[in-house]
């Protein structure tokens, strides 16, 4: 690690922090000085996490994104652990298989936008209020992807879930800047994590599919280049950014590839 520490002192939740690129983000926050709560549902993977990681700089808290009293619970619980709140990155998420419009379930689709959308939506809220209170010019990040620009590449609800996640991201921006927080999106290509693949095989085949059908070749997007992504956004170096969506992508959303 470099000797700058870009999230010293702060104060960080992470949704969907057990696994994937919550858990990398978790990792390389705090070694950037932040203190961070894991929250997920994942309740031993992400106690695993925090352990790993060291109880002094990281804990878990459980909370279905989905409830938003249990949200409004886990950012009390930081509020009260320290004293205050700096960042929080919007991560949880989920995704369901691909497949035909035509065969559209909406029990799923309802289920994607609560968590992926409604979720996010609850987190900004309370979030931000415990911000204003405390005076604090925090920043929000939400993991969005490159669904949320071109249609196309992922399962029907997960797109129209991070298309509604990026709306909501310009929305909080511009009724939050008055405060002075900002709120920022990160979007990705498929990355190789829990939310694409079950186990070490089906995570080689995400990556070599990633690797022929992305644009920049050389490179294999990884849950780590997410996180340094949101962790610009987190931090001060990113001042005076806000309403973005900062593509992680090679340029996948805007090349249109030939054959």
């Amino acid at each position: 690690m470099s000797g700058v520490r870009r999230l010293d002192g702060k104060i960080v939740i992470i949704t969907g922090g057990a696994s994937g690129i919550g858990a990398e983000a978790a990792r390389l926050f705090t070694d950037h000085g932040a203190k961070v709560v894991i929250v997920d549902l994942q309740e031993e993977l992400g106690q695993n996490v925090a352990v790993s990681i060291g109880l002094d700089k990281a804990s878990f808290y459980r909370c279905d994104v989905t409830n938003e009293t249990e949200v409004e619970n886990a950012v009390k619980f930081t509020v009260e652990k320290h004293g205050k709140l700096d960042v929080l990155y919007n991560n949880a998420g989920i995704l369901e298989q691909a497949g035909s419009f035509l065969d559209l379930d909406l029990e799923r689709f309802d289920q994607t936008i609560a968590v992926n959308v409604r979720g996010a939506a609850a987190f900004i809220k309370h979030a931000a209020r415990s911000m204003v209170a405390s005076g604090t010019r925090g920043s929000i990040v939400c993991t969005t992807s490159v669904a949320a620009e071109i249609g196309g590449p992922g399962p029907h609800s997960y797109t129209a879930s991070k298309h509604a996640l990026l709306g909501l991201i310009r929305s909080a921006c511009g009724g939050l800047g008055q405060y002075g927080i900002r709120v920022n999106g990160v979007a990705p290509y498929a990355v190789a994590t829990g939310l694409t693949s079950i186990n070490e095989e089906t995570a080689k085949m995400v990556e070599g599919y990633c690797e022929a059908t992305g644009n920049l070749k050389g490179v294999a997007l990884k849950a780590r280049h997410v996180a340094e992504a949101a962790l610009f956004l987190a931090s001060d170096e990113s001042v005076y950014i806000s309403g973005q969506n900062l593509a992680v992508d090679g340029g996948f959303s805007v090349v249109k590839l030939t054959i």
